[in-house]
């Protein structure tokens, strides 16, 4: 493997292409067909392109475990259920969680192209990785996304101390210029990858993010991975999407609730949910890139508290951070680096 270069004792930068080839080779001797290795290997290098590292290549050691292990079968993927109206359900079988994203989110698409808006539910499926990129490419094509997964029990309900809770991520996307409108978040104030990234490199956050096992407010991730209770966004708003997410997860998809997951050794038999809007069916496209357009300027002539910062965009300076790996390769932890290679 030919290194870019050397960001740091504990990062290197590797070329888009080459990391991309290596991915692609040991999903071919895990069983992926090479069509579908090379897109899941392509899921994985943009996602941490765009920043996501712990929700791209960081966790793709992760992911071939769990092919060992028979959470994730290679060889399966979406089958229909049952439809009504613009609504469909699917069965993941287990199949790997990018390209059944992938697939749904396709699906969804291609509903709401003829009928306006068109809605999957996906019952049994694995982690989607990073689903800001499924909300990116919907919204490259001109619809509005909506989409969001359930998990396992990762989080306390508010004014609980045990975990009864996903983290479920919900993510929307709106077309825009020169890069889509993508909101990609979890529901506690810091993601688990945020929290062991910042604990790994012994920083704190910039505010408090869960509770300490003196059940007091910290800012050290550490000491909120060992007592298993971060802060939800927004209190006990976070705590109430975090419910209903699950609720609608499963009860469009067929599929298991956040309890049904956490009672097995490992998450897997996630359900997830995915919405597209044909925007050309609500508007012209130049009306609405224009709606699009003012909203974000007026917030962009907001007055930032701190004068040397200006106020951005949900995931604006993703631009900025997948133009630089782009042209400087992608940013690869060393351990995780030195974990892949053993795999080729």
């Amino acid at each position: 493997m030919d290194i870019t270069s050397e960001i740091s004792e504990d990062l290197l930068r590797i070329p888009f292409q080459e990391l991309h080839d290596v991915l692609t080779s040991i999903l071919l001797k895990n069983g992926f067909a090479r069509d579908k290795a090379k897109t899941c290997a392509e899921i994985f290098v943009q996602n941490t392109c765009d920043g996501s590292t712990t929700h791209g290549v960081s966790r793709f050691p992760r992911f071939i475990q769990q092919i060992k292990n028979g959470s994730i079968d290679v060889q399966a993927g979406p089958e229909f259920k049952r439809a009504v109206g613009c609504i469909e359900q699917w069965d993941g079988h287990l199949g790997p969680g990018p390209l059944n994203a992938l697939f749904c989110t396709r699906r969804a698409m291609e509903i709401a192209l003829t009928g306006g808006i068109g809605c999957i539910g996906l019952a049994n499926t694995n982690h989607w990785m990073r689903g800001g990129y499924y909300a990116r490419m919907a919204a490259s094509e001109g619809y509005l996304f909506i989409g969001w997964t359930n998990t396992m029990a990762l989080m306390p309900a508010w004014g609980a101390k045990d975990k009864r809770l996903g983290n479920n991520p919900l993510v929307m996307g709106v077309p825009f210029a020169p890069s889509p409108l993508v909101l990609d978040m979890a529901m506690s104030q810091f993601s688990y990858g945020s929290l062991e990234t910042k604990a790994l490199r012994g920083e704190k956050l910039s505010h408090p993010g869960g509770y300490a096992a003196d059940g007091e407010l910290t800012a050290d991730p550490s000491e909120i991975l060992s007592s298993g209770r971060p802060l939800p966004m927004g209190y006990w708003k976070g705590s109430g999407l975090a419910l209903f997410l699950d609720i609608l997860a499963a009860a469009l998809s067929g599929g298991s609730t956040t309890r049904e997951i956490s009672s097995r050794s490992t998450e897997y038999g996630v359900s997830q949910v995915f919405v597209a809007i044909h925007a050309a069916s609500l508007s012209t496209e130049n009306n609405l890139s224009e709606m699009i357009r003012s909203i974000v300027e007026d917030v962009r002539q907001s007055i930032p508290i701190d004068p040397n910062s200006t106020v951005r965009y949900p995931g604006e300076h993703v631009l900025r951070i997948r133009k630089q790996n782009d042209e400087s390769g992608i940013p690869v932890d060393r351990a995780v680096w030195s974990e892949i290679s053993l795999m080729q």
